[in-house]
C-alpha cells in the first residue's frame, strides 16, 4: 500500500479542558449550536463527547474542547447548507479513513460536497466515500509561468527580431532567379 500523507497535528493552543469537560449547555453558548442539534449529531454518531459518552438516562455527556471545536465546524458546515445527512457522511468517512479529528481537519465545501484537504494539491471528497480529488491551486501556476517569462528574452524582442529576419529571409530567394 503506498503511504498515506498524513496531516500533522495542528497546535490549536488549546486550553486544558475542565476535569469533567464542558456540559451540554457549555457546548450549545461556545458553538453556536441548538441543543437539539447537538442532541441530534450525538444520537446519529455524528459527534462523540469524547470526556463521558454515557448510555443511560440520567448521566451526563462531558465534551472536550476539540469536541466544542468539532461541533462549530459542524454548525459552519450546516450553515453554509450542508444537509445533515452530508455532514454525518462526511464525519464517518472521515473516521473510516482514520482522520476522525474534525477539531484538526482541514476542510474545504462548495456548498454541495466536503473536500478534506491534505496538501495544497491533494483533497478527498468525503461525500464520495473518500475519492481523491486534484485540487488547482491557481496563484502557484501564475508564479511558474511569470518565473519562466522573466527568464527568457522578453518576448516583444524575439517578435521584432522574427520580423526583421523575415524580410530578409525572403529577398535573397527573389533576387536569386533573374528576370
Amino acid at each position: 500500500m503506498p503511504n498515506r500523507w498524513t496531516q500533522p497535528q495542528i497546535d490549536l493552543g488549546l486550553p486544558v479542558d475542565p476535569p469533567m469537560g464542558f456540559g451540554k449547555s457549555d457546548v450549545v453558548r461556545l458553538s453556536g449550536v441548538t441543543a437539539r442539534q447537538l442532541d441530534d449529531w450525538v444520537r446519529k454518531g455524528t459527534i462523540v463527547p469524547s470526556v463521558r459518552n454515557p448510555t443511560g438516562s440520567g448521566h451526563r455527556r462531558r465534551y472536550s474542547f476539540r469536541d466544542v471545536v468539532a461541533v462549530r465546524v459542524l454548525k459552519r458546515l450546516s450553515d453554509v447548507k450542508i444537509p445533515p445527512r452530508d455532514l454525518t457522511r462526511a464525519v464517518q468517512t472521515l473516521r473510516r479513513l482514520g482522520d476522525d479529528d474534525l477539531a484538526a481537519a482541514w476542510l474545504v465545501t462548495d456548498g454541495h460536497t466536503v473536500y478534506q484537504c491534505h496538501s495544497g494539491s491533494e483533497a478527498i471528497d468525503l461525500l464520495a466515500g473518500g475519492q481523491g480529488v486534484i485540487t488547482l491551486v491557481l496563484s502557484l501556476y501564475v508564479t511558474e509561468v511569470r518565473s519562466k517569462l522573466l527568464a527568457e528574452p522578453a518576448p516583444v524582442a524575439n517578435l521584432a527580431r522574427a520580423r526583421a529576419t523575415r524580410g530578409r529571409a525572403e529577398r535573397p530567394d527573389s533576387a536569386a532567379a533573374p528576370a
